[in-house]
């Protein structure tokens, strides 16, 4: 009678499975988990990643000799780069002109004594000029700006460097740094006083495209993913800067189209 009941207890109730046996199925689990994990970077990074990098390249030849990032003078880091530009120095004048920026003044005495008063009594000085970035071992070929109301202290700005390699339809490149002043102050590094930047060039990026379409001179706009490895940084000032890592490369229309 008591051998039935233990047979039927058995049946009904089997035993579970021991800790041990729980254990070894979790570390299995995860095991599994993290050979996905590894398979997927390495799928990722080392074949997928340069597969696209190379089309990029191909696609784009000036790629191949393109930084990431302008330099100061003394070579310390200076602003990211985020936007590039196809056309003739004449089209980028003209399509930087029809959507509202100025064409910096040169850097001289006259200049930065005026750019010094107008900033202490807060008058406009819509060529006011910029900082020199440094880039292919040159600076800037090509500057731009747009005031904020009529303080100096605030203003969006942009420099265009030409690139040694043309497209592929062999039409000049001009890749730039685009971002906004929001202050004067000194430096964080040389104690020199210069304009501060806001750490989104992103947004800059976005607003300086946005306005180049309007004008409606842009044939398209290509957006480069992963073109900066490093996301965020300091600039030469020590201004913090960060970035989705993506490049937009605007296509000016040849002025026979426009």
């Amino acid at each position: 009678m008591h051998a039935q009941r233990l047979r039927t207890f058995v049946t009904h109730h089997p035993p579970e499975k021991s800790a041990v046996v729980r254990s070894k199925f979790a570390w299995k689990s995860l095991g599994i988990v993290v050979a996905i994990t590894l398979i997927a970077y390495g799928l990722i990074a080392y074949i997928v990643a340069p597969f696209l990098w190379s089309r990029y390249e191909r696609r784009h030849p000036w790629l191949a000799d393109a930084p990431d990032v302008t330099h100061i003078r003394d070579g310390h880091p200076g602003d990211p780069l985020n936007v590039a530009l196809v056309g003739s120095e004449d089209e980028v004048k003209r399509i930087m002109a029809a959507a509202g920026w100025y064409a910096a003044n040169p850097l001289g005495i006259q200049s930065d004594v005026r750019i010094a008063v107008d900033t202490v009594l807060e008058r406009p000085y819509d060529e006011a000029p910029v900082s020199n970035l440094y880039l292919f071992g040159r600076h800037e070929d090509l500057a731009y700006e747009q005031p904020v109301g009529d303080d100096p202290r605030r203003r969006h700005h942009v420099r265009f460097w030409r690139c040694a390699r043309s497209d592929e339809s062999g039409r000049p490149v001009w890749i730039g740094a685009v971002s906004y002043d929001e202050r004067v102050g000194l430096s964080h590094t040389t104690g020199q006083i210069t304009h501060h930047i806001a750490p989104d060039v992103d947004k800059e990026r976005d607003r300086l495209l946005d306005g180049l379409q309007k004008t409606g001179r842009l044939a398209s706009v290509e957006i480069i993913n992963g073109f900066h490895t490093i996301r965020e940084g300091k600039n030469g000032g020590g201004d913090p800067w960060r970035t989705d890592g993506r490049l937009f490369i605007g296509r000016i229309q040849p002025q026979s189209l426009q």
